[in-house]
């Protein structure tokens, strides 16, 4: 509802803005159109999920169907596997490769196991996730890691995880002691 100005109001109003002139414009400034939006890593991420599902990671089949995992070098006891996946080992440290590639993940879990060496951590939890995104693929990440752990050295044995420490989507990881660190 508008407000009635009386007429001394509009007086008052037509004295005050008597002398004022409107403004010029001499130029008309234009204002910058926004270009659309449009994701920076569309298309390397296409790339790179394109390359993944090609170089067929697949060697392993227990990988591909998404059961637990487990591996332990020629010497090594049974029974330790079995303390690991029981949960009997302290883990020292933890990596979670959720939402890397696998070029991405390989370099990040080359840096951790260096890292984790360098430190003298002898147990260690590798979250690679179950996979449940990778469609017919099966869980590429998973696939990928457990090459990587199998062509280390460092690694004595690894098997899945604990279902409280993250199943079959994480690896308890046990690691090579060094010299210096034996007793």
């Amino acid at each position: 509802m508008k407000p009635k100005l009386d007429e001394e109001d509009r007086k008052l109003f037509r004295d005050a803005v008597r002398d004022v002139k409107p403004l010029r414009h001499d130029r008309h400034i234009p204002v910058p159109r926004r270009r659309p939006a449009r994701a920076r890593f569309t298309r390397a991420d296409r790339l790179a999920v394109l390359e993944e599902s090609l170089t067929g990671f697949m060697s392993d089949p227990l990988v591909a169907s998404g059961d637990e995992l487990s591996f332990r070098r020629p010497g090594i006891p049974e029974q330790v596997l079995r303390r690991l996946r029981r949960g009997e080992f302290r883990v020292d440290d933890e990596i979670d490769l959720h939402g890397l590639t696998v070029a991405q993940s390989k370099a990040a879990l080359r840096d951790f196991l260096a890292s984790a060496l360098a430190r003298h951590a002898s147990c260690v939890r590798i979250i690679h996730g179950k996979g449940l995104r990778s469609g017919h693929r099966g869980p590429v990440l998973k696939s990928a890691v457990s090459g990587l752990l199998r062509r280390s050295s460092a690694v004595v044995a690894y098997t899945s995880a604990r279902p409280v420490d993250g199943g079959t989507g994480a690896l308890h990881v046990l690691l090579a002691r060094t010299r210096t660190q034996a007793r």
